[in-house]
């Protein structure tokens, strides 16, 4: 479970570099006053940003959540 949800997160994060690298490329600002698309690192790491948001297992916040709330309320018993 835990290698198939890091797999799907560095595939979509490569997938969102790759077309962040895309649109540098043939769509990119070329005068550079464009602060995103002038540069093709900072257009690459906001696609990789981008495919890994959307690669993110929605269903697993629920659980990340209550073990959070869990914890709190541990704290507070002690």
């Amino acid at each position: 479970m835990r290698k198939k949800f890091v797999l799907k997160f560095v595939l979509f994060a490569a997938i969102g570099a790759s077309l962040g690298y895309g649109y540098y490329y043939f769509v990119g600002c070329r005068t550079g006053s464009c602060p995103i698309t002038s540069n093709p690192l900072i257009s690459t790491a906001y696609g990789a940003l981008f495919g890994m948001l959307l690669g993110w297992d929605i269903r697993m916040f629920p659980r990340l959540f209550a073990r959070w709330i869990q914890k709190k309320e541990e704290e507070k018993s002690d």
